[in-house]
């Protein structure tokens, strides 16, 4: 069972590198509001500011848009940059992405293949659609502490201090 989207937040940018700045900052906003820590609240932006500069980088010729959505779940935070460029074939992508060899020098990995295998290493879980241009959907799972929150919400080890 699908659970229940809390806030949906949509954005359409400009496909400029001006504008992958707004859409992290954006994420890390929306990310902070929600519980998420600090070390996954870097990830979720290096990960979304990757997937801008390649719509930037590589879906219009001339102007264009990217959009930027952001579902929030209880558990979880799934965000999708899209644009409607130029598609590409998965398949092409796939054959390259990592593993990277450690023994090669950093010059000869693959451009895109090395934004797409680091988007897919920070995030929990990522899907590319290629039908009309390029959606990549990214999940971030919350990471709670582990401690049972007391009746009213407050972290046990919290609560007598509350009081």
């Amino acid at each position: 069972m699908e659970k229940e989207v809390i806030d949906h937040i949509e954005m359409k940018l400009p496909a400029r590198a001006e504008y992958v700045g707004v859409a992290r900052l954006t994420v890390s906003g929306i990310a902070s509001r929600a519980g998420y820590s600090y070390d996954d609240i870097e990830d979720l932006k290096v990960a979304v500011a990757e997937a801008c500069t390649n719509v930037v980088d590589h879906a219009y010729k001339h102007d264009g848009f990217m959009g930027l959505f952001c579902d929030l779940y209880e558990d979880k935070i799934e965000i999708v940059v899209s644009d409607r460029g130029q598609s590409f074939h998965l398949e092409d992508i796939k054959r390259g992405l990592g593993p990277i060899d450690a023994e090669k020098p950093i010059e000869d990995l693959k451009e895109g293949g090395l934004g797409l295998f680091l988007i897919d290493s920070l995030m929990d879980e990522v899907e590319i659609n290629g039908e009309t241009g390029v959606a990549i959907v990214m999940t971030k799972f919350l990471q709670r502490d582990g401690r049972e929150p007391d009746v009213n919400g407050i972290p046990t080890a919290n609560a007598q201090k509350q009081q």
